[in-house]
């Protein structure tokens, strides 16, 4: 029976190239509205994953639901939904962002295309730019081509991949807002990112690695639920410091934070231990702190891959 408060309900979802396993055995629940994040290394599955969701690519194994339709069958009746945002740039650069829109608008056989066009225009605040050749444009005004051409047919999921990376600060957060309006208009949103803080604007996340879905919850929860103890260490050169740190006993990982330290483990009286004799004798200030996201997911990227 389907569930109509999901957009996304999988399970066991594997896919392999040759002998390799790219995506193995994931359950992935995402509720109609949600912004969900995919985090995890290069290589890890996430790419493979979302093209498995929208259709583009049919599982080995696994079963389940995208939109109300089946994975394994209805990928052509998916796509018509789906709303995809690749790495790459992929749109015309030598058409302006007007004719870009009404390619795409031509390609989806929408109706009253030129109005469906002019709207899109508007929305995105493209339209005083709507004749300029989109090989002119920066990063951050093609992220927003991008994403208009991507919602241009109302699909009811939107599938991001990797789509800030390279725009500078100000386009992501814009990007971002633009995002969290699309929730509230009731349109899901599955997105593979690298940078914390777009992953701390989603209201789930899942870390993958190696194929494999290690954790997920919300932003909280990880951090919570990582059980994971963060010093900061503070001094003089600090950076200087690092290797002797990372054979310390009871640290599991050391990090550079801006001109400050984190180190993280599990067990916090050999941290503590370790910490206060090696601070002392180097003269440096070792203060516990709460664990940030950041230092839960470089926690997590020391997990080894799995046998296929």
């Amino acid at each position: 029976m389907t569930d109509l408060s999901l957009a996304i309900n999988v399970s066991k979802l594997s896919k392999k190239f040759a002998d390799k396993v790219v995506v193995n055995e994931i359950d992935l629940q995402v509720k109609t509205g949600e912004i969900f994040g995919f985090l995890g290394p290069n290589g890890s599955g996430k790419t493979t994953t979302i093209r498995m969701l929208c259709g583009l690519l049919t599982p080995d194994s696994g079963s389940g639901q995208c939109l109300g339709l089946n994975v394994l069958t209805q990928s052509r009746e998916i796509k018509k939904q789906v709303g995809y945002m690749t790495q790459k740039f992929s749109l015309y650069e030598d058409l302006n962002i007007e004719e870009n829109l009404d390619f795409v608008a031509m390609v989806y056989g929408l109706n009253n295309r030129k109005m469906r066009v002019q709207q899109a225009l508007q929305d995105l605040g493209l339209y005083d730019r709507r004749k300029q050749l989109v090989a002119t444009l920066s990063g951050g005004w093609k992220q927003r081509v991008a994403l208009s051409c991507a919602i241009l047919h109302e699909p009811k999921l939107l599938l991001l991949d990797e789509p800030t990376a390279g725009v500078d600060p100000k386009a992501r957060r814009d990007f971002w807002d633009q995002v969290h309006d699309l929730s509230q208009q009731g349109i899901t949103t599955l997105v593979a990112t690298h940078y914390m803080d777009e992953a701390e604007r989603c209201t789930q996340l899942a870390y993958i690695a190696y194929g494999n879905m290690l954790v997920r919850g919300t932003p909280q929860e990880i951090v919570r639920d990582a059980q994971l103890f963060t010093w900061e260490l503070t001094g003089d050169h600090i950076h200087q410091h690092l290797q002797a740190l990372r054979v310390l006993k009871g640290l599991e990982q050391v990090s550079s934070f801006g001109d400050t330290l984190h180190v993280s483990g599990y067990h916090y009286d050999e941290m503590e231990k370790s910490l206060m004799a090696f601070s002392k004798q180097q003269g440096l200030i070792a203060t516990p702190i709460a664990p940030r996201l950041e230092d839960v997911f470089i926690a997590l990227t020391t997990v080894e891959p799995k046998e296929a």
